[in-house]
């Protein structure tokens, strides 16, 4: 009968209509939901993984994402371990799609500045890398002495030897803001 197609043809129509509404609703949900991803979150998504960083002062480091802050990363590249700056990176090659949230905010860790204050209490030899540069880089070893809230003092001393107050060549205080990676002192 007419009337079994023309009802047929009406179902057919509402069904397409609420497919098409329940995908578009998928879609807007999916980017809200990818709106309050952060990169720390992609980060830790990313944790094994070997990416690759370009940082300000246009070095590359590639190695393995460990442990993820509120606002650095260590990167694990051989026998040396680098912390930096999500500020200091310019982009990150062979982050996956995973997201991962802290397990809660007790369990994020902390920002730059409590990060450099157990390299600092640790006394652990290291060279940090500046985010201008100038020729071949600039970078300086030494061992952070005191960390305050956007600064920290750097007591630099000569190649090979440890933090001692006969071996400081100088002291020098550093803004956050200069530093585009901190690397272990191992295998430098």
């Amino acid at each position: 009968m007419r009337w079994d197609s023309l009802f047929d043809d009406l179902e057919a129509q509402f069904s397409a209509e609420r497919a098409l509404e329940a995908e578009s609703e998928i879609a807007e949900r999916s980017r809200v939901e990818l709106a309050g991803v952060a990169l720390g979150d992609r980060l830790r998504g990313a944790a094994g993984s070997v990416v690759k960083l370009v940082l300000v002062d246009s070095s590359i480091i590639q190695g393995l994402v460990g442990r993820v802050g509120a606002e650095w990363l260590v990167l694990s590249e051989g026998p040396r371990q680098w912390l930096v700056p999500f500020a200091a990176v310019l982009s990150f090659e062979g982050l996956g799609r995973l997201a991962l949230k802290p397990a809660s905010t007790l369990m994020q860790l902390p920002g730059i500045a409590s990060a450099l204050r157990a390299l600092a209490r640790d006394r652990s030899p290291l060279v940090v890398y500046f985010s201008t540069r100038s020729g071949n880089g600039m970078k300086i070893a030494g061992v952070i002495d005191r960390v305050g809230r956007d600064h920290f003092d750097l007591a630099v001393v000569r190649d090979g030897e440890v933090r001692r107050a006969g071996n400081v060549a100088s002291v020098m205080t550093l803004p956050f803001s200069a530093v585009a990676a901190l690397c272990s002192a191992a295998g430098q």
